[in-house]
This record gives C-alpha cells, sequence and structure tokens, in this order.
C-alpha cells in the first residue's frame, strides 16, 4: 500500500516530466520552424542574388565557392546540393507567410519530400495535407505517414 508520501513524490515526479517533455517537445517544433525559414532565406538570396539573369554561369561558381566556406563554418547542411535545394525550396514556395504557416507543422525534411512534384498546387496541397495529419497526430509527423 503507497502512503501518502509515495503519491505525493509520483505526483511531482509525473508533472515534472509532462513538463520536460512538453518543453522539449515546443523546443524541438520551433527549431524546426527556424531552420526551415534559414533554408528558404538562404534559398531565395541564392536565388535572387545568384543564379537568377544573365549571372547564371558565374551564379554557379559563387554557390559552389559559398557552400565550401559555410559547409567549413556550419558543417554538411550547406554542401552544394543542399544549397540547390533551399534555392528549389525558395523557388517553389515563393510565398513566406505560407512557409512560415506551414513550418509550424512541418520539418525541411516534408519539404524536401514535396520539391520534385512539378505542379505548384500539388506541392501546396501535398504540403498542407501532411500539417493537417501532424496536426491531428499532435505534431507527430512520423506517424503520420509522411
Amino acid at each position: 500500500m503507497l502512503d501518502n508520501t509515495q503519491i505525493e513524490e509520483n505526483a511531482l515526479y509525473s508533472r515534472i516530466v509532462e513538463i520536460i517533455e512538453t518543453r522539449k517537445s515546443r523546443a524541438g517544433s520551433y527549431a524546426n520552424r527556424e531552420i526551415t525559414l534559414m533554408y528558404w532565406e538562404v534559398g531565395q538570396m541564392i536565388g535572387q542574388a545568384v543564379l537568377g539573369g544573365e549571372r547564371a554561369e558565374y551564379g554557379k561558381k559563387i554557390v559552389e565557392t559559398v557552400s565550401q566556406q559555410l559547409r567549413e563554418k556550419y558543417g554538411s547542411s550547406f554542401e552544394l546540393r543542399n544549397l540547390r535545394r533551399m534555392a528549389q525550396f525558395a523557388e517553389s514556395f515563393n510565398d513566406i507567410e505560407i512557409v512560415s504557416t506551414l513550418s509550424t507543422q512541418l520539418s525541411w525534411s516534408h519539404f524536401v519530400e514535396v520539391l520534385p512534384l512539378k505542379n505548384e498546387q500539388a506541392r501546396l496541397y501535398y504540403a498542407q495535407d501532411a500539417a493537417a495529419r501532424c496536426t491531428i497526430l499532435d505534431g507527430t509527423a512520423a506517424e503520420s505517414g509522411i
């Protein structure tokens, strides 16, 4: 039989675990959102300043150099292939408001999954669908089948 002290300890422990898990989950969601927005901004910068217009060939060389520098400073997330994805992401999802809203529920990897879709409406549909399923499952993207 449990005495009152054990019951209080169990209740205290359970509540602290709940607080820790909730805050960790929120921190992870916030970090995912910020990373996704950062990648969008980097992609936007690459698309606008370097790869567009008449400077395309010259721009590709610049992106290669910048990629090397970023990789040295920040790691493999900024390898050339990923920078190109970021540019494709910013071009494919050109409305920051939509990206900002979706990134509260979707991670970068979700966006990468829909990038190959050629149709803008299809990309947006599948991204919104994934976000809705993640919300229903309390943000657990792995269980949503995405």
